[in-house]
């Protein structure tokens, strides 16, 4: 375990602390795993509402005449799709049609964008970015200067409208407003990583404190309470989103997790790792994401489990665990693709011992509007 005193810390470091947070490292950062408990977190996000700091992630921002065709060049998704105050989900993918990783990206304004990174990431993707950087593009990690805050669950907006003071107004999913907090201006986003509605704040690293307070009390009446990291797991892995480093990785693609939607063969550019990505599609792609549910008791399914069926080991479970809406031991698997097909019957080996398990439909859970 690394030495907590050399890790980086949020602006929220003191707050964490403050409320009996179980901090433990994640990518490098000093994060909150637990408050009152993961179930409890867990819990108050599917009825009423948690709030997360993000500010761990990785902000770079991306300008110039440019700026369009070169990061349709390096992501897989389609740019010319958003317009200034929306944003989409996209992915870095490498040559051989991996991941470098998974991210969010802004258009904050018609040659102004904003990349949400992942927090392990930072430092790799921008060195990735940089190696790739054409004329009439510029390329800045400020990742210093922003805090992230996420408000997740059905009675996120009701709080907002408290706290924001007529300067809120709903929006629609994967877009993103400009707003006001004690004179600072905030970015707010209506996504999510939970499978409820949800908001993210970008803000300067300056106010989140009093932010973080402030969202906390306004919610406290509706049963909000501060979430961790163990929390965030368990509620995305309902809603089976990936979690880079699991359902992706340099050596799974975007085909095999499943995100086919955010791979746009169609653009003009030619962007890094279409070949692979397009001779991967058209042989077949070998092995699939899966959602699956243990069909007896068992203990949890973990990452890098065994997945066999017929005999045969067919793929490894790539996130596992309790579902604590569903009251089940769920998980994501990576399985070959003959074996993929819901409703297929499958056995994860736990401690040298076959269970039984079904492959079942995604998401487990959904609650997100239009």
């Amino acid at each position: 375990m690394a030495d907590q005193s050399s890790l980086l810390q949020t602006p929220l470091a003191e707050k964490h602390q403050s409320l009996g947070a179980k901090m433990v490292e994640f990518g490098g950062w000093l994060m909150p795993v637990q408050y009152s408990g993961i179930l409890q977190e867990h819990q108050a996000v599917r009825t009423a509402a948690g709030l997360f700091d993000i500010s761990h992630m990785g902000e770079f921002l991306i300008k110039g005449p440019s700026s369009e065709a070169w990061l349709n060049s390096v992501l897989s998704n389609d740019i010319r799709a958003i317009s200034p105050g929306h944003g989409q989900y996209t992915l870095m993918p490498n040559e051989a049609g991996g991941v470098v990783d998974d991210l969010y990206i802004y258009r904050l304004e018609d040659q102004v964008y904003l990349a949400i990174v992942n927090a392990s990431e930072i430092d790799k993707d921008f060195a990735w970015l940089q190696k790739k950087l054409v004329p009439n593009v510029s390329l800045e990690n400020v990742s210093k200067d922003y805090a992230g805050l996420a408000l997740q669950g059905p009675k996120a907006e009701l709080i907002l409208y408290r706290v924001f003071e007529g300067e809120f107004r709903r929006i629609k999913r994967n877009q993103l407003m400009l707003s006001t907090y004690k004179d600072h201006p905030v970015l707010v986003a209506r996504t999510g990583y939970t499978g409820e509605e949800g908001y993210e704040f970008f803000c300067p690293a300056e106010i989140a404190a009093t932010l973080w307070d402030h969202l906390l009390a306004a919610g406290a009446p509706f049963g909000c309470v501060p979430a961790g990291l163990g929390a965030r797991d368990t509620l995305r892995l309902e809603a089976c989103y990936p979690l880079y480093g699991h359902e992706l990785s340099q050596g799974i693609s975007p085909l095999e997790a499943g995100l086919s939607y955010f791979v746009s063969f169609d653009k003009p550019e030619r962007f890094t790792g279409k070949e692979s990505l397009r001779a991967q599609k058209d042989a077949g792609i070998p092995r699939r994401s899966v959602a699956f549910e243990m069909s007896g008791p068992s203990a949890p399914p973990r990452a890098q489990y065994a997945v066999h069926a017929n005999g045969e080991k067919i793929g490894e479970v790539t996130s596992g665990g309790v579902s604590p809406t569903l009251k089940k031991n769920i998980g994501l698997a990576l399985v070959a693709s003959t074996h993929a097909k819901v409703g297929n019957k499958i056995e994860i080996e736990i401690r040298d011992k076959r269970y039984p398990a079904l492959i079942v439909k995604k998401p487990f859970y959904n609650n997100i509007q239009k």
